[in-house]
């Protein structure tokens, strides 16, 4: 008898989740236009000092806590410019809605918000039909 066991990971990071890498992970000539004022959710600048860069398997990296996950960065990151870039990187990721967290939205959201957060003005709203999920040919057990 033979058994397979599962691999095993970790961590995750935004392009294990996705399956591929995204062009501003390898190409910061494609953040620098991000205004991290104008995305700033409510006009809250404080939850940008939450944003830092991070190292994930020896590679700079920022937190997307939306899919609870990292995303990597491989391009040379300035020095002294280390968590504006990390910022701009996980802005531009949440805008292009490439977050996992973002793309569950749609199924999973139990109360109506913008699918891309406040990051994106007039981003459509999900969660406003939302039922909860009914396996097929599961019964409840009897009492």
């Amino acid at each position: 008898m033979s058994t397979h066991e599962p691999e095993k990971k970790r961590s995750l990071d935004a392009e294990y989740l996705a399956g591929h890498r995204f062009p501003y992970q390898e190409d910061m000539a494609l953040i620098e236009d991000v205004d991290l004022l104008a995305a700033t959710p409510g006009e809250d600048i404080n939850w940008l000092e939450d944003i830092e860069l991070l190292e994930e398997d020896g590679v700079p990296a920022v937190f997307d806590r939306y899919s609870n996950s990292f995303l990597k960065i491989y391009f040379p990151i300035p020095e002294g410019r280390d968590n504006e870039i990390a910022r701009k990187v996980l802005v531009k990721h949440l805008q292009s809605g490439n977050s996992y967290g973002i793309l569950l939205k749609e199924k999973h959201a139990k109360f109506p918000q913008p699918e891309l957060g406040s990051w994106v003005p007039e981003s459509k709203t999900v969660g406003t039909d939302w039922h909860p999920p009914v396996l097929e040919g599961w019964e409840p057990p009897a009492h």
